[in-house]
C-alpha cells in the first residue's frame, strides 16, 4: 500500500502548500485528462468499448479501491469484461461531478511529464423497466503519464465510497432515457429563479424527432404549448441556407458564380471586389461585408476584406443573396421557402413575416433580463437573416431533415457537412451552419443561434449520432438555461460544445 499512500501525499501537497500548481479547467492540459478520463469511464465502464479503454491503461498500471482491494491492469481489465460489462441487464453508469474535477501538472526540469487528477464521481445503475439509480458516490485520484505523446493512467485510487446524497439523486440521462432532468419540477425551478418566462425543447434522437416539451408561459399567466411562436432571429440563417442548397440542386443557382450577374447594390457598384463575390462566401460568413451597413461609420455597404479571404458574420451577406435570388428567379423568397421546404417537411407554422395566417395568441412575447415583456415589432417583409416565426416543432422538423440529407444530392449534401470557413480554435462554418469539429467520441455538431433582445434560440445537430436539440426562449437570460440543457443530453459532447462557445 505504499504506492496508494504516495498518492494522497503527494496530492496534499500539491493541494495545500502549492495550489497554485493547479490549473485552468480550461486549459490544454485539463481538457486533455478530462478527454483520457472519459475514455476510461464514458468509453469503458459505461459503454464497454474495451479498445478504447486499452488506450489509457499503462502497461504497469496499480487500481487501488478502499472497499475491493488492489488490481493489476490485467486483473482490472478483466473487471471490466466479467463483471461490469457481463450483465447488460443490471448495467452500472457512472458520470463526473464536473465541477469536482482538479488537475495538478507533475514536472521536472520545467517540463511536463505527468499529472494528478482528482475529482468526485456518482455510479448508477439500469435494470430493465426502471428508472435510473444511483447507488453511491466516490472520489478519484488518477495518476496520469505522458509517454510518446499519449497520456497513460498509472495509478487510480478510488476511495471514500458512500451512499448518494440527495443532491444527486437520479440526475442522469442516458441515451435511452428521454428526461431532461430527474422531474419537470427542476426545469420550472430554473426558469423561476433566471427569470425566463418559457423554454420550448425540441429532442431529436436517431435522426427522428422524439419528443416536443414546453416549459413556462408564452406572457403572464398564459401557458407556452407546442404550437406556441417564437421568433428566433438569426435561426433564420441555416432555413436561407438550405433554402438555397435546395435551388442549387436543381440547378436554378449556383454555388460559385458571382452573385453580381443578377444583384448589384449602388454602395459597392464600383468595389474592385464585386465580382469576386459568391453564393459560398455568403454562406459561410466569408462575404467581406459587415455584420449591418447600418452599425458602420457612413451607414453604407462595403467591402471590408476580400471575400474568401477570411471569416467574418454578415447578416448583410444573407439579404444580399436573397435580392439576387429574387431577381433572377424573380419570385419573393418567402414563395420559395415555401414550395422548397416548408411545405414538403411539413413545416405549416413557420413564416418569414407577420400575416393573418398567423394566430397572435400563440405568439411568445420577448422579455427583458427581469422578466417583463417587450413591445414587439411585427416585421412584414422577408429577412433573410432574421425575424423568422415558427414554432420548436417546426424547426425540429427541419433539423430532422438536414440529418438525414435534405433531399440534396450526395455532392451538395457534402458541401454542407464540409468545413468552408474557420472562425476561431475550435469552431468552423459550413455553408450556413456553425461546426465544431473532433468533439469527443469523434463527433461532429453543427449548430446556430439566434438572439434579438428578449428571445434567445439555438438549434444543434450531431453528425454521427444524428442527435439534436432545439431550444427556443422568450427571455433575455435564456443562455443561463441553453448551457445545464445541452450539457445534460449530450453530456460529454455537449459540455466541450459549451465549452468552445464560452471562450
Amino acid at each position: 500500500m505504499k504506492s496508494y499512500k504516495l498518492i494522497f501525499a503527494i496530492v496534499l501537497i500539491l493541494t495545500v502548500k502549492n495550489s497554485i500548481a493547479q490549473v485552468a479547467n480550461n486549459s490544454n492540459l485539463f481538457i486533455e485528462l478530462k478527454k483520457a478520463d472519459s475514455l476510461i469511464f464514458n468509453e469503458g465502464f459505461n459503454k464497454c468499448n474495451y479498445t478504447a479503454l486499452k488506450k489509457v491503461l499503462h502497461k504497469d498500471l496499480e487500481f487501488f479501491h478502499d472497499q475491493n482491494g488492489t488490481q493489476n491492469l490485467e486483473q482490472f481489465y478483466k473487471s471490466f469484461t466479467n463483471s461490469i460489462c457481463s450483465n447488460r441487464n443490471f448495467k452500472p453508469f457512472r458520470k463526473l461531478v464536473n465541477e469536482t474535477l482538479k488537475v495538478f501538472p507533475l514536472k521536472n526540469n520545467g517540463e511536463i511529464y505527468g499529472a494528478i487528477q482528482t475529482g468526485k464521481h456518482i455510479f448508477y445503475i439500469k435494470e430493465p423497466n426502471k428508472e435510473l439509480y444511483a447507488t453511491e458516490q466516490g472520489k478519484f485520484i488518477h495518476t496520469w503519464v505522458l509517454e510518446n505523446g499519449q497520456w497513460k493512467v498509472k495509478r487510480i485510487v478510488s476511495y471514500e465510497h458512500k451512499p448518494p446524497t440527495k443532491e444527486y439523486g437520479t440526475k442522469f440521462n442516458a441515451n435511452y432515457a428521454y428526461k431532461l432532468f430527474d422531474n419537470d419540477k427542476e426545469i420550472e425551478k430554473l426558469l423561476k429563479k433566471h427569470k425566463i418566462p418559457s423554454i420550448a425543447i425540441g429532442l431529436i434522437k436517431n435522426g427522428s424527432l422524439q419528443q416536443i416539451r414546453t416549459f413556462g408561459n408564452r406572457k403572464s399567466n398564459q401557458p407556452i404549448s407546442n404550437n406556441s411562436i417564437y421568433k428566433v432571429a438569426s435561426l433564420t440563417k441555416p432555413i436561407t441556407a438550405f433554402v438555397v442548397l435546395k435551388l442549387i440542386d436543381e440547378g436554378s443557382w449556383s454555388l460559385d458564380e458571382p452573385v453580381s450577374k443578377y444583384f448589384i447594390d449602388e454602395d459597392i457598384k464600383h468595389s474592385k471586389y464585386l465580382d469576386k463575390l459568391t453564393t459560398r462566401h455568403i454562406l459561410s460568413h466569408q462575404s467581406g461585408f459587415p455584420n449591418w451597413r447600418h452599425l458602420t461609420n457612413d451607414k453604407k455597404l462595403s467591402f471590408q476584406f476580400e471575400p474568401g479571404t477570411k471569416w467574418q458574420y454578415s447578416g448583410e451577406g444573407f439579404e444580399y443573396l436573397r435580392k439576387a435570388i429574387e431577381k433572377k428567379i424573380r419570385r419573393p423568397f418567402e414563395v420559395i421557402a415555401q414550395e422548397k421546404l416548408f411545405n414538403p417537411i411539413g413545416m405549416n407554422n413557420t413564416n418569414f413575416y407577420w400575416s393573418n395566417k398567423i394566430n397572435e395568441k400563440q405568439y411568445a412575447v420577448e422579455h427583458d433580463e427581469n422578466g417583463k415583456p417587450i413591445k414587439h415589432e411585427k416585421y412584414t417583409v422577408a429577412n433573410a437573416s432574421a425575424n423568422l416565426l415558427t414554432t420548436a416543432e417546426d424547426y425540429s422538423k427541419f433539423l430532422v431533415y438536414v440529418l438525414n440529407g435534405a433531399g440534396l444530392s450526395e455532392k451538395n449534401y457534402a458541401q454542407f457537412l464540409k468545413v468552408q470557413a474557420h472562425e476561431k480554435v475550435g469552431i468552423h462554418w459550413s455553408l450556413g451552419m456553425q461546426m465544431l469539429t473532433n468533439l469527443p467520441n469523434n463527433e461532429t455538431a453543427f449548430m446556430h443561434t439566434g438572439g434579438d433582445y428578449g428571445t434567445k434560440t439555438i438549434a444543434l445537430i450531431l453528425k454521427n449520432s444524428k442527435d439534436g436539440l432545439v431550444l427556443f426562449s422568450n427571455s433575455e437570460n435564456g443562455m443561463v438555461l441553453w448551457q445545464k440543457i445541452i450539457s445534460e443530453y449530450f453530456g460529454e459532447v455537449g459540455e466541450e460544445i459549451v465549452r468552445r462557445n464560452l471562450e
